[in-house]
């Protein structure tokens, strides 16, 4: 039962992609986008691709820090051979990825799960703050810009009428605000018996790991040169997307902001449940760029061919340390990384 549930899971996520993918490229001219595909200038994109090995390699020397930080001596390679090997799992098994390298690390080096994965806690909350941080940035910089397009291409006529009539939004807004009170009233009254709940408890427990990951960055010896690996990486991101632009004719004009814009929406479509982000990154890349006045057509073209060679990247990169990995082990690290994520969760190492 346990194995279809979990078959039964993959398929529902993969049908959820393949539905995305559907969405995006519904109705458009596919002469369109395979000539803008066809014609594409591919060096630039060969120079993303370089500057995404340099924040691969970046990224594991930031891991091999928190590690170190958390009292685990590993060497550079083991921690880079085992991120890798993550980002490749995650291709095909969404969000499977982080135990599995955290899985890998300890049959490499011997350091923990629950700690390697307390680790990797610390990194996605990381991640949400600097998400957080750019998505105030693309609506203080380019706010005008999404504002007339959501004025005029998803409210249309609707604007005038709701800006000279805000009685029906101060309704909604103390409906809202009602329900909102009501929930949490209703969680105060039932917090004992919540406490009982399993998935309740879980939910706890996971927000203690998150804060126990934040403050674990304050034991980090070089707290400096752990920040500037963060900015590092993430300037890679930009680059990667802002340098794709170059590719192609209809996106090649467009400036920073828009490329600011892209990796914003962009990490949100990559970081969807599903695998290697297919079909959310499309759909919200796509969206994105038609903001910015790019064609559906081109805008499907750039998220393929991105999306695609970033991909690529992985399973080369990931396969050749899943060969330094097995060569190095015989044991069967997806097996016991399955077993894992099956496994309850404790208080333990939190």
């Amino acid at each position: 039962m346990k194995h279809f549930l979990t078959v039964l899971k993959y398929v529902l996520l993969l049908s959820i992609s393949g539905a995305l993918m559907w969405y995006a490229m519904r109705g458009l001219k596919w002469d369109d986008i395979s000539q803008a595909i066809r014609t594409a200038n591919y060096w630039w994109l060969g120079l993303t691709m370089a500057l995404s090995v340099l924040g691969y390699f970046s990224r594991a020397y930031r891991w091999r820090m928190q590690l170190i930080a958390s009292k685990h001596e590993v060497g550079y390679w083991p921690v880079y051979h085992a991120s890798m090997v993550g980002n490749l799992a995650n291709i095909v098994l969404p969000r499977m990825g982080e135990v599995i390298r955290c899985s890998v690390l300890r049959r490499t080096s011997g350091v923990p799960v629950q700690v390697a994965l307390g680790t990797v806690v610390t990194e996605r909350v990381i991640d949400v703050l600097v998400l957080l941080s750019l998505i105030g940035s693309v609506l203080l910089l380019d706010f005008n810009t999404f504002w007339r397009f959501v004025t005029d291409n998803v409210l249309g006529g609707r604007y005038d009428a709701l800006a000279r009539n805000r009685t029906p939004l101060l309704i909604a807004a103390i409906i809202g605000l009602v329900l909102l009170l009501s929930v949490g009233y209703a969680l105060f009254r039932n917090l004992e018996r919540l406490r009982q709940n399993a998935v309740f408890n879980k939910g706890v427990l996971f927000v203690k790991g998150l804060l126990a990951g934040v403050f674990s960055v304050l034991k980090l010896e070089n707290k400096g040169l752990f920040l500037l690996h963060t900015v590092f990486t993430w300037v890679v991101y930009y680059l990667m997307d802002y340098l794709a632009f170059f590719c192609f004719p209809e996106t090649y004009t467009l400036d920073m902001r828009a490329g600011l814009a892209v990796l914003t929406f962009g990490a949100f479509g990559m970081a969807a449940p599903v695998a290697g982000g297919i079909g959310p990154f499309h759909v919200m890349v796509q969206g994105i760029l038609l903001v910015y006045g790019i064609s559906k057509e081109a805008g499907i073209a750039y998220a393929l061919v991105v999306h695609g060679a970033q991909t690529l990247l992985v399973v080369l990169m990931g396969g050749i340390s899943f060969v330094a990995v097995a060569a190095a082990d015989k044991g069967s690290v997806l097996t016991e990384a399955e077993a894992l994520a099956e496994e309850p969760l404790t208080t333990e190492g939190i």
